[in-house]
């Protein structure tokens, strides 16, 4: 199909189909995801009798090794575009699920996990959002806070299905259901209807108009789709690079951590796996509406405070999960979580082409997922090890509350950087 036309024309902004398609992307990269892989855990205990350090650490491991691959990706959408991209990590992910209905020891078990990350939590949640930036610049808060809506759905419904798939038919059989999910219902969907930018079919951002642009331009001289273009090592020299890559890191540690061991930390208070799998979801579902709040805010709101806020909420939902100990106590925590991962997601989400443009956005964002991956990898393990060493979890979330609270630090000291101050930096020295 030629990717210069589009394949429909709606009587709407065809950015809006994108967002649509970026959603499902979003949701289909569930399996590869820490609430969805969470639900397989006790199945492969009970299956294979291997101890909870054993999983996690063939998960952190695992993790990592993806997050080190993710930043080629991230060159690869730049290079050869999001469409092609998207529709060959989805049947790459669709084959990992297959490889997972077969585990038959630890080897395997690393190799399954490093193909759920890679091709699931890692690129098919990093190519959706550096399709959005492409086609929206004004918009782009609202454009992806609809986007969310795949990522909480999904969050909210993978746990209890996954549940439910497993007692029905087992890990292995659940497996092979995701895999036929991607290869025959996303895979078709995202070949015919992606585009990579909206100037490939004769669009603009926001779906302004060239006559738009132009009076827009003669009356301010500067059109308000134009941005700044960061190349990635531009965008490395700058100190709000690294101090954001601190920001990404941390809620992808801390969050991974939790959610990971969220069934025994909550049994811990005589609360079901289902019932665990019930608050992961109250946690998506209280998101959603959340997002698009956060949408309309961060069009206004420098996104560096919306990230400080969302830190601080972190911390206070740590203290309430330290006083967790019924079922509704785990509610009102989850609805909590749910509010703070509104903010979370959609301020880490636009940061990154608000402060270094569309242009390169596939290398700079591609960075950032690896970080976040290697975040991610290192959540689960030090949850383990308390558990294994002081029979809980209490003293491992006091600990992490040291990391958001850093977080909140840099995330204020980073306001937008400007290219002439680096070209000015760059000839003094």
């Amino acid at each position: 199909m030629n990717n210069n036309k589009l394949p429909v024309k709606p009587p709407f902004y065809y950015g809006w189909i994108i967002v649509a398609i970026a959603s499902m992307a979003i949701f289909f990269s569930g399996p590869g995801q820490t609430y969805s892989i969470s639900i397989f855990v006790d199945a492969y205990l009970a299956h294979f009798g291997w101890s909870n350090t054993l999983i996690s650490t063939m998960y952190l491991f695992a993790t990592l090794l993806a997050g080190f691959l993710l930043f080629i990706v991230g060159r690869m959408v730049d290079k050869y575009g999001q469409r092609r991209m998207i529709v060959i990590v989805a049947i790459l992910l669709a084959a990992a699920c297959v490889f997972n209905a077969f585990l038959l020891g630890p080897a395997m078990l690393f190799i399954g996990f490093f193909l759920l990350r890679l091709f699931g939590q890692g690129s098919l949640t990093l190519l959706p959002g550096t399709l959005i930036p492409q086609w929206f610049v004004n918009k782009r808060g609202r454009a992806l806070s609809f986007m969310a809506f795949g990522s909480f759905l999904s969050a909210a419904a993978l746990p209890p299905f996954n549940a439910w798939l497993i007692d029905q038919v087992g890990w292995q059989i659940s497996w092979l259901v995701w895999a036929s999910l991607l290869f025959f219902l996303f895979v078709p969907l995202a070949f015919v209807f992606i585009r990579n930018r909206p100037e490939d079919v004769g669009l603009l951002p926001d779906g302004l108009t060239k006559e738009q642009v132009e009076k827009e331009s003669k009356e301010t001289g500067k059109s308000s789709i134009d941005e700044e273009a960061w190349t990635v090592k531009e965008a490395m020299r700058t100190r709000q690079f690294w101090m954001l890559l601190f920001c990404v890191a941390v809620p992808a540690l801390v969050n991974t951590g939790i959610v990971f061991n969220f069934v025994p930390i909550l049994a811990q208070s005589g609360i079901s796996r289902t019932e665990a799998a019930f608050i992961l979801s109250i946690m998506a579902i209280v998101s959603f509406p959340v997002t698009f709040l956060a949408g309309f805010i961060v069009e206004r709101v420098q996104v560096n405070y919306i990230i400080a806020l969302s830190f601080l909420g972190q911390i206070g939902i740590m203290f309430l999960l330290l006083t967790t100990n019924s079922y509704s106590a785990a509610l009102i925590f989850g609805i909590a979580r749910g509010i703070v991962g509104g903010f979370e997601a959609i301020s880490i989400g636009i940061v990154w082409p608000n402060y270094f443009g569309r242009a390169n956005v596939g290398g700079i964002k591609g960075v950032s997922s690896t970080v976040m991956v290697i975040g991610s990898a290192f959540g689960p393990l030090p949850f383990a090890l308390a558990y294994d060493t002081f029979g809980g979890y209490e003293e491992v979330i006091y600990l992490m509350m040291l990391l958001p609270l850093v977080g909140m630090i840099f995330a204020l000291a980073s306001k937008k950087p400007s290219k002439e101050k680096l070209v000015l930096l760059k000839n003094v020295s």
